[in-house]
């Protein structure tokens, strides 16, 4: 049975958690006002979060089109909760970012990006118990660059791009003894400045220092083999942009469970209490296709088994100087 839950606002400002099963309505979840609030008192019970959601019954129905949707985790303190990803995970993923940094070289021989991908397609999706090829990693940010369903997406002003990345997150909760607890799964899209990455690969790091969306939905269990789902990007009220983007296990290079090992062998992301949201990449990028996005433009990211799509609109921050002062 599919079971995904969704964080929102009434029109008092009351937060509540639904549940969405099969039927595709949603139910108020008695109780629960976050679903990381419901994750811990599952974890405490040693309930599964699906049989703590069956447990607490089935409230009234929510139309989600009169109340204010929120990301699908959060935590009161944004500082505990990190995002981070990993990239060319996923087959055909290496083909955009090799040729935006062969352009840079002079020679034929292969770019430290289709190496990295290599090194996972044969080494990416071990045994049950060994250890694969760990992968590239990076890190976006804290709760606060956390965008809430439809809510914009700020670019820097100091950006040279503002481009989607149509992904899957897994979303974790460390528990009280420092263990990882996946809660499931949400359809992201992890916001990216390309032509500052393509600029040199070591800015990667600093590409990637931007806003993030999550869809409203966590998909609770796991993750289909194959996923498919459409990336379009909207001007104006028409599609300016679209293409096809697959994941799950099936198209990927990784197995989730290597990107996980390697995240969370790292003490500091172990810390009880925080919740984390992982970014496992994807191979669809509009850039790569000669797309340049201005501001305005909104993204749409929709893919089965989710119901509600991730749809966010590009703004541009205002110019912040940084004044560094001396003590």
């Amino acid at each position: 049975m599919r079971l995904s839950l969704v964080q929102y606002r009434d029109a008092a400002g009351v937060r509540g958690v639904a549940a969405i099963r099969d039927d595709k309505v949603a139910r108020v979840v008695p109780g629960a006002d976050s679903v990381r609030a419901l994750a811990l008192a599952a974890i405490a019970a040693q309930q599964s979060l699906a049989d703590a959601v069956t447990a607490a019954g089935a409230g009234d129905v929510v139309d989600l089109d009169a109340v204010t949707l929120l990301p699908p985790i959060d935590h009161e303190d944004g500082a505990h909760l990190a995002m981070t990803g990993t990239g060319l995970t996923h087959l055909g993923s290496a083909e955009g970012r090799d040729k935006m940094h062969r352009a840079a070289k002079a020679d034929d021989a292969p770019t430290d990006s289709m190496k990295m991908f290599l090194m996972g397609v044969e080494g990416g999706k071990p045994a049950a118990g060994a250890e694969g090829v760990q992968p590239e990693w990076f890190y976006k940010g804290d709760g606060s660059q956390l965008v809430a369903p439809g809510a914009p997406l700020l670019s820097p002003a100091f950006a040279l791009d503002a481009g989607e990345e149509p992904e899957i997150a897994g979303i974790y909760l460390i528990d009280e003894d420092g263990t990882p607890v996946r809660l499931g799964f949400a359809l992201a899209n992890e916001f990216s400045d390309h032509v500052t990455e393509r600029g040199n690969y070591l800015w990667l790091a600093h590409s990637k220092l931007r806003p993030a969306a999550l869809g409203p939905e966590l998909l609770v269990g796991d993750l289909p083999d194959d996923v498919r789902g459409t990336s379009r990007i909207v001007r104006d009220g028409a599609t300016i942009w679209e293409k096809p983007f697959l994941s799950g296990e099936a198209n990927m290079s990784h197995s989730i469970a290597n990107l996980e090992h390697h995240h969370f062998k790292y003490g500091l992301f172990r810390r009880p209490g925080d919740v984390h949201v992982h970014f496992f990449g994807t191979a669809t990028l509009s850039f790569a296709e000669g797309v340049q996005t201005q501001e305005g433009d909104v993204f749409e990211v929709e893919a089965a088994p989710f119901t509600l799509p991730v749809r966010n609109a590009i703004a541009v921050a205002a110019p912040a100087p940084v004044a560094i002062k001396v003590l």
